[in-house]
């Protein structure tokens, strides 16, 4: 018996070793600091959660810090004061440096994924019933939301009528001070049609108004409509809704999407400490998922492929040691770091050109010489009218 016990003694020993290593593999120092939206809101809430299943697997502490817009989001990763954000849309934005990233401040960011969710949501155009509007093609000449300085919405909302072959001059462009204004505005009947997600409550106000609420499909195996929409926002994909306003398992609808929270971090961050923010997050999934709602979709085989921004080192790693990454993928992440180096050695000879110190004429050139570096690479702008 003690000889067998001792000549099982190296396989148990290697045994207790791969365990060891395998537990040791997540590393997270004391505290951590991430930022998200405001308090209270999907991103704020997830990050929160995944947060307490740090303090309680690892020991911690993990500070999430508010903000209101993309810009002050990033600027505490930027300065090294934050590790991740929990961002939505404007995660292109910044990697594209458009919008309040072509100020002279910012410019193209290198950011890059950890971890994103995809839910039973939704994207969209919601539309007023009483129009009768049942395809986006029929909110031509009908009265659209926009909303003063929020780019992310603005551009969602024009992504959304080229796919019915819109642009903004097609429709009766309406300015709002703020989403919620803009929302108000459709239950009161000064607008037909507002973008949201599916599950947003003003949506879901609009749905029991007298004026009811719909969203207009876009049909997956509709292939131009999806060309013409992913050159206005190609941060969209097909998605099948399943909850929101007046949308369920029973009454699914097919809308666009893209991820939201998107945790990011720059590139420069350290690979080991992305990856073992990763791994936590990949292996304590079941401690979290159920905290509150879009956290579930943080799961490693639910994570969005080949999207538009790259996947950080880190967070690949985990992914390959989850099972949950591919050769494809890796070619195509190769390819969105090599369109990051194009942006950015744009961004640093357009500096050099003696750019005008207006801001608007700043911008105007600036993203002149970003078309010009893109298509000389033979890169998709991925921001056309």
């Amino acid at each position: 018996m003690i000889r067998r016990m001792l000549a099982l003694a190296p396989i148990l020993l290697a045994g207790f070793s791969i365990a060891a290593a395998h537990a040791e593999d997540v590393k997270l120092p004391p505290t951590l600091t991430f930022t998200a939206y405001d308090t209270g809101t999907a991103g704020f809430n997830i990050a929160v959660a995944v947060g307490k299943m740090m303090k309680e697997k690892y020991g911690t502490d993990l500070r999430v810090l508010p903000a209101g817009n993309d810009v002050a989001r990033l600027q505490p990763l930027r300065t090294n004061r934050a590790v991740s954000s929990a961002m939505g849309s404007g995660t292109y934005f910044a990697q594209e440096g458009v919008f309040e990233f072509g100020a002279k401040e910012w410019g193209p960011q290198p950011l890059q994924l950890v971890l994103s969710s995809v839910d039973c949501n939704a994207g969209s155009l919601g539309v007023a019933r009483d129009t009768g509007v049942t395809e986006i093609k029929d909110l031509r000449g009908k009265r659209v939301g926009f909303v003063v300085g929020s780019p992310a919405l603005n551009q969602n909302a024009l992504a959304v009528l080229a796919f019915g072959g819109l642009t903004k001059n097609d429709v009766k462009a309406v300015e709002f001070s703020s989403y919620g204004a803009m929302w108000k505005g459709l239950i009161n009947n000064d607008v037909d049609a507002a973008f949201a997600t599916t599950i947003t409550g003003p949506a879901k106000e609009a749905e029991t108004s007298p004026r009811g609420l719909i969203w207009p499909p876009l049909p997956k195996a509709d292939a131009e409509g999806w060309a013409r929409m992913h050159k206005v926002g190609s941060f969209f994909f097909p998605h099948l809704a399943t909850c929101g306003a007046g949308i369920s398992k029973e009454k699914p609808i097919e809308l666009g999407n893209y991820p939201y929270p998107i945790f990011v971090a720059y590139a420069s961050q350290s690979p080991d400490l992305v990856y073992a923010i990763t791994k936590a997050m990949i292996v304590n999934y079941d401690v979290y998922k159920d905290a509150t709602p879009g956290a579930s979709g943080l799961a490693a085989d639910r994570q969005t492929r080949n999207w538009v921004v790259p996947v950080h080192p880190g967070a690949v790693k985990a992914l390959k040691e989850a099972g949950q990454w591919s050769d494809d993928q890796e070619a195509h992440n190769n390819k969105l770091l090599k369109r990051q180096e194009v942006l950015t050695a744009a961004w640093t000879d357009y500096g050099k050109g003696n750019p005008p110190s207006d801001d608007k004429a700043f911008l105007d050139g600036w993203m002149k010489a970003r078309t010009a570096a893109l298509a000389k690479a033979g890169m998709p702008n991925g921001f056309e009218d």
